[in-house]
């Protein structure tokens, strides 16, 4: 059916009377030719974008045919036309063009060696739109009435090169200031912008997340300059969903969904461009690897943002470039434009791609050009030292200030300046192993790690909550208290303080409180009220509702328990009511015996070891939701005091006050 067609329309007819319209033919945001079409049906849009490419065999039959012929507005596409249709005639392979007024298949002509012409067979949605309602143009007018020739955007080639008796459409541009724009989402907090890495990795369903920064060698500058990297094993992304992710913005996903973050299709923009000028993102799925480039650099001095972007597709046991969907000239001026403003070459991705690891998928992002604070970087960097658990290395926020929080009077919050801090509690659920500067981060999750706990259940806007209150030691040394809330399992805002917590100083120190509020904060119509920088919540009527619950709340668990548990002279510690541990192989949590010292468990600890001595196939250890536990006090880490002991100092105990490490009260 094909040739058939072919042969209908091998002579160049042009209407009776003589008009023709002009489109400009891209792929990849780059001009392939301009070209003459007297169709004026499937002319109406001035830029017919390239898609894919598929099989000439599987273009469907019985459609309309007609043929276009080139209009060079330039050398380079009198080169590439040519190039185009060389490209269709020996892979036998139709490009596919999508848009309002229907599907386009753009074939070579088999009996034209010289690509004068070719020919597309198409199917419209019926829109009927005549010649009369499209800007035409004769032959005697051509020098007067030209579409406009740049080839980098598609949307300014549509709308400037069309003029529309009737309503016509605008279509947005993109400056590449908006960019920077982009960055002040997370201008407050820049570990904000690490978070936004984080939750695509738990979304990719990665079950390992790595951070560093490190010094590589930069040919543009001439010396070592700093280059934060992220890795994850997730599942990667193919060509369609790194598109999605370099848009700016997407449909929302499916929002039921409780394991997904991701909302606004613009976490990975902000969070880049918040911390550095450049980035470049690598990600790889089972049978496919792209290369994305999102930079300011590149975009200097451009009317419009380029994204160049490269895809391979897996042929045996190699990546070749997919000419499904770009042609070797389009991957090959995106690779230059990727080395050009980079400090990667062709070697340097081939290194970055073999960190995959046998599983094969994943994605890492490198950032470069850091933000900086003064003459030198916003960040600050130690390296692990040894293997030692205390030379743990981190990621700090050079300025080490702590965030303004209402009633807060205390400056020593590492979890705002420390990235291992906050990473440490990112997670309601933690079950991903993530690294800083390499070495492991030991997940706490608090409501494991709290004394004294209660349980509370209750409703907020007729939604269900359960919200755990309990002491804990590290805070109230530390003079910090508030609830930290928990959405779709991941930290919006730590250390609320509701209620009496606000203005009564010390006797509020150590009170924590653990709460998910993602039902609460999850509209029932879809909407979702929490900040796009998923750093804060909405001022709206369930989040006031909220407030006054967990005040309520709070302080009746104040009123019932503080200055009424006794403790010993002596500078004592307390543990939680249950101490737990992790498995560093299947990630579920383990309950230690009482009389266990946790100090003496390895960095690194699996079921098999002491004290549990069990295997990874035993279920995980949970509290019953409801109850209340009111733990027995427990005299320092090392728990060796026996009860005829604390009957010995029964008459010394007195009421609770706020205790720092060897003073004794």
């Amino acid at each position: 059916m094909a040739k058939s067609c072919h042969k209908s329309q091998e002579v160049h007819k042009e209407d009776e009377d003589g008009f023709q319209c002009y489109v400009l033919l891209v792929q990849d945001r780059k001009s392939i030719c301009r070209v003459r079409c007297s169709e004026p049906t499937i002319a109406v849009y001035r830029s017919w974008e390239v898609i894919t490419y598929i099989k000439e065999e599987r273009v469907p039959s019985g459609l309309h045919c007609t043929n276009i012929y080139p209009a060079w507005e330039d050398a380079r596409q009198t080169n590439e036309w040519p190039k185009f249709l060389g490209y269709l005639k020996t892979s036998r392979k139709a490009a596919c063009v999508s848009n309002e007024s229907g599907q386009l298949y753009i074939l070579p002509s088999r009996l034209d060696e010289e690509y004068s012409h070719a020919v597309v067979r198409y199917l419209t949605h019926g829109h009927g739109v005549t010649r009369s309602q499209i800007h035409v143009k004769s032959e005697d007018h051509k020098s007067k009435e030209m579409p406009e020739s740049r080839t980098d955007n598609r949307s300014r080639s549509e709308n400037s090169a069309t003029s529309l008796t009737g309503p016509r459409k605008n279509y947005a541009c993109a400056h590449p200031s908006y960019l920077k724009t982009l960055a002040q989402s997370h201008s407050d907090w820049i570990f904000g912008a690490i978070a936004e890495f984080v939750d695509n990795s738990r979304d990719a369903k990665a079950t390992m997340f790595d951070i560093s920064i490190d010094m590589i060698y930069s040919r543009i500058v001439g010396k070592d300059i700093p280059m934060l990297a992220v890795l994850d094993d997730g599942h990667g992304m193919s060509h369609e969903e790194i598109m999605k992710m370099m848009s700016f913005g997407r449909k929302e996903p499916n929002t039921n969904d409780p394991n997904c973050i991701g909302r606004y299709g613009v976490g990975f923009k902000t969070g880049a461009m918040r911390l550095g000028r450049d980035a470049l993102v690598l990600t790889q799925t089972t049978n496919s690897r792209s290369i994305a480039f999102l930079s300011q650099s590149l975009n200097e001095d451009k009317d419009n943002i380029e994204i160049p972007i490269v895809t391979y597709s897996r042929k045996e046991q190699y990546m070749e470039v997919d000419t499904n969907i770009q042609t070797e000239t389009s991957s090959n001026n995106n690779l230059k434009a990727i080395m050009e403003f980079s400090p990667f070459n062709e070697y340097f991705i081939g290194e970055k791609a073999g960190l995959f690891d046998r599983k094969g998928t994943g994605t890492q992002i490198y950032i470069w050009n850091l933000d900086e604070w003064g003459s030198t970087y916003s960040l600050e960097w130690v390296n692990t030292k040894g293997s030692s658990s205390f030379y743990q290395g981190d990621i700090y926020i050079r300025s080490r200030r702590p965030r303004s929080r209402l009633g807060q009077m205390t400056k020593e919050v590492p979890l705002d300046y420390s990235l291992r801090s906050y990473l440490e509690v990112i997670f309601l659920d933690p079950r991903m192993k993530i690294k800083v500067q390499g070495s492991l981060v030991k997940s706490r999750p608090l409501a494991k790690f709290l004394h004294k706990t209660s349980i509370e259940n209750g409703f907020v806007s007729e939604k269900p909550v359960q919200l755990i209150l309990g002491h804990s030691q590290l805070d109230l040394e530390q003079g910090n208290c508030g609830i930290f809330l928990y959405w779709h399992g991941r930290l919006i805002e730590a250390y609320k303080r509701v209620g009496s917590m606000i203005h009564n100083g010390e006797k509020s120190h150590g009170l924590v409180g653990v709460i998910d509020v993602t039902d609460v904060m999850d509209d029932d119509s879809g909407r979702v009220w929490v900040h796009n920088n998923k750093q804060g919540f909405v001022d709206c009527e369930p989040y006031a509702l909220l407030e006054d619950w967990l005040s309520e709340k709070a302080d009746k668990y104040l009123d019932n328990t503080v200055d009424k548990v006794n403790v010993k002279k002596g500078g004592v510690r307390y543990k939680p009511d249950r101490e737990w541990v992790q498995c560093n192989k299947c990630r579920k949590w383990r309950t230690l015996p009482t009389d266990f010292n946790s100090k003496t468990l390895p960095l690194e600890w699996f079921c098999y070891m002491k004290p549990v001595n069990g295997k990874c196939e035993m279920p995980e250890q949970k509290l019953d939701s409801g109850v209340i536990t009111i733990s027995s006090q427990r005299t320092g880490y090392n728990c060796k005091e026996n009860s005829s002991a604390e009957s010995e100092h029964e008459d010394d105990r007195q009421p609770l006050k706020k205790l720092r490490r060897g003073k004794k009260i």
